[in-house]
Order: C-alpha cells, then structure tokens, then sequence
C-alpha cells in the first residue's frame, strides 16, 4: 500500500504506540467506518491457519490451498475516530470462564467462529480444548481449564423451514420452534442474510408461508424484513439481556459481480454503496425493546474484495468462492470489533 510522504511517518509512530501500549477502547465509538492499512506492528496476521489452528476448514485456508499472494494477511481494520483495541485472547477466556458463547446463523456466522476459536487458542496454546458436534448441527469448541464454550449452531433463516409432503420447502417467516436451543447462553451472536438471497437452484425454499397463507414468491427482502422481525419479537420476548449479552453479527459483503474476486490483491478505498438489507437490519434493531449491539461489518467488508478464498479452497480452479473469507484475514477483524463490543471501557 502507498503512502503519502506525511502519513507515513504518522503511520509507524502510532503502530510504535500502539505496539507499547495498545490504547483502551472506548465505548459507543463507530468502529464499522475506517480504511484498510497494512499492520506495521506486525501482529497481523494473529496467526498461522495451518500451524496453530488445524481445525480451521479447508475452504478457508487459503494458505494451505496455495493462494501465491500473501498482502491480504497483513491489513488490519483502523477505524476513522477511535483505536481498535488489541484482540486478547488470554483475557477474553479469563472474562468469560465459566460461561458459554453460541454464535448462531449461516456460514458467514462459522466463518467468524472459525476465527475466534483460533485467535482463542493460539493465545493459550497449552491449554486443552475439546472440538465436538452434536445433534440439530450445533458445534462446540471448548477450554476445559476456563470451563468456556464457544458454539456454532447453523441455521441460515433463524425462521424455521420445514418440509410439507405436499408443498415441498416452507420458509415460515413467523414462525421460531427452535429458540430453545439460544437459551441459558452467556453471549449469544445471531447472524442470517445471505440465504435469503438466493435464487433459482441454489433456492433454499419453495413457498413463503406468513399465518395461514403461502406464497410462491415475494421480494425477498420484504421476506427477509418479516423474518427478522419475527427473529426481533422472539429476542425481546424470551432473552433477559441481563444475563445474556444478544449481538447480531452484521451483514458481510459478498462479491459475487461481474469483477468477482479472482485475482484481487489489495483493499478498495473510500466509500461505497449502500448494501441491500443493511437498512433492514438497522431498523428492525432500533425498533426492539432488549439492548441488541449490532456489529456493523458491512463497509469493512465491501472493501476486501481481495478477501475471499477465490479459487484457492481446495476444491478446483473451477469452485470460485466470492461470498467466504480467508483465514487469516477478514473475519478476524469483525472479532476484535466483537472483543472491544464485549469488553470496551
């Protein structure tokens, strides 16, 4: 990345700072606006995905998928009015022994549990973890010497989708049976958007169901509007949010477009786009009774395009991945935003 001759120097004092003494981070600061810039401290990337972490997916180690370039592991988020703190891992256990962590949504929301568990166990790399799945695709990595579980459940829609001998797939968007699987959790992160995207094929449903009627087809965004409502009504109705911390891991641009993500090797600058649902998001938030953080990840995200696995997931040259990030990288960033959310001053 180029510099200017006058923020350059800027730049490696305040990576000298804040490789001394990482500044503390503050509360309500706006960490979802900012820029990419390369980590002149050299703690990115936080870890080797091979070497420290085997347990991270294939499909997101591109390292080990040979991907040639390397840029992409060394940029770290710098928000626009405030410092990101310094992930700790050692201290984000200590805070949270004891306690059980789920994040609950697509494979974006893995991806980002994915991250976390590796920055979690490179921190402390002596101590044992157990990594098991259980029924109804809930997976656990656990500390047995912090008693602390972090959790995967996979779930795209949050709303349930059922199958009818008759209709075939029924997507209810007013309709959770499966909210008791959220519950007696210290840290809940809920995530869904992407699926709620597609189309043809790759369609997870057949009709749309909202009370007694069903629809062949509707704006999936106003589908998406109901269903993350009903998701919004269900949290203030069954979460006391003063045992349990209820975030909602924003929504992580994709760049599945006709410029793709092949053969992309640095971040994009300046602004962009407003992003479809993000407003949806936001709203239905703003409208609930119970304290929800939104993790605004979206412009972070718009600018990787650089990012993504590509063709470097370990399934061909033909499987170009665009909607998935890189580990290292991307999803590390959301989970330092996520400790300073969990922990900021």
């Amino acid at each position: 990345m180029v510099f200017s001759l006058w923020l350059g120097p800027l730049l490696l004092a305040s990576a000298f700072l804040w490789a001394v003494a990482p500044p503390p981070p503050y509360q309500g600061c706006d960490f979802s606006h900012g820029r990419w810039v390369i980590d002149e401290a050299s703690f990115h990337p936080l870890y080797h995905a091979s070497r420290d972490c085997p347990f991270i997916g294939q499909g997101f180690d591109c390292l080990r998928n040979s991907r040639p370039d390397k840029d992409y592991l060394n940029y770290r988020w710098m928000p626009s009015t405030c410092h990101l703190p310094r992930f700790d891992g050692r201290n984000f256990l200590e805070k949270n022994t004891g306690k059980k962590i789920m994040f609950v949504g697509d494979s974006i929301s893995n991806n980002m549990w994915q991250s976390l568990t590796c920055l979690l166990h490179v921190a402390v790399p002596n101590s044992n973890y157990t990594l098991t799945s259980q029924p109804q695709e809930l997976f656990v990595f656990s500390f047995p010497e912090y008693r602390a579980s972090i959790m995967w459940l996979k779930n795209g829609f949050l709303v349930d989708l059922v199958h009818d001998k008759e209709k075939g797939r029924i997507l209810k968007l007013d309709s959770i049976s499966s909210g008791d699987q959220w519950k007696e959790v210290d840290v809940l992160i809920f995530n869904t958007y992407h699926w709620w995207t597609h189309t043809g094929q790759s369609q997870a449903w057949d009709y749309f169901q909202v009370g007694n009627e069903f629809i062949k087809d509707m704006d999936h965004m106003e589908a998406f509007k109901i269903g993350l409502t009903t998701w919004a009504k269900w949290v203030d109705s069954n979460i006391d949010t003063s045992k349990t911390r209820v975030l909602f891991q924003g929504i992580a641009a994709s760049h599945v477009d006709k410029k793709g993500c092949l053969r992309q090797t640095q971040p994009e600058e300046g602004s962009m786009a407003s992003y479809p649902g993000v407003d949806i998001v936001k709203n239905v938030i703003s409208k609930m009774a119970k304290p929800v953080q939104l993790l605004d990840i979206t412009l972070l995200t718009q600018l990787r395009r650089d990012g993504h696995p590509s063709i470097y997931t370990g399934r061909g040259p033909s499987f170009d991945d665009c909607s998935h990030w890189c580990l290292p990288g991307v999803p590390d960033a959301w989970n330092e935003i996520l400790y300073a959310a969990l922990f900021g001053n």
